[in-house]
């Protein structure tokens, strides 16, 4: 259920907006007919970066038993290689 709304409508028509992200959809937000952000629930966020903290959290955990570090070439030329 794609729902496309005026930015005006959160602050006018909250509840609605609410609703329709309590039920799992995200609602997208434009402003003068352009884009402007997105409303999520806070457990559609968690599932979206879930795996982004999990990758983070390990890449830390790396870091922090070695003393190896790479530029961002290196990385990216290793991951073109594999």
């Amino acid at each position: 259920m794609l729902q496309i709304r005026p930015i005006s409508d959160l602050r006018n028509k909250f509840t609605d907006i609410e609703k329709t992200v309590k039920k799992g959809f995200p609602v997208y937000l434009t402003k003068n007919g352009y884009g402007s952000m997105v409303v999520l629930s806070i457990e559609e966020y968690s599932k979206l970066t879930e795996n982004v903290e999990y990758a983070l959290d390990a890449a830390d955990k790396v870091a922090n038993e070695t003393n190896e570090r790479l530029t961002h070439e290196e990385v990216f030329s290793k991951l073109k290689k594999q």
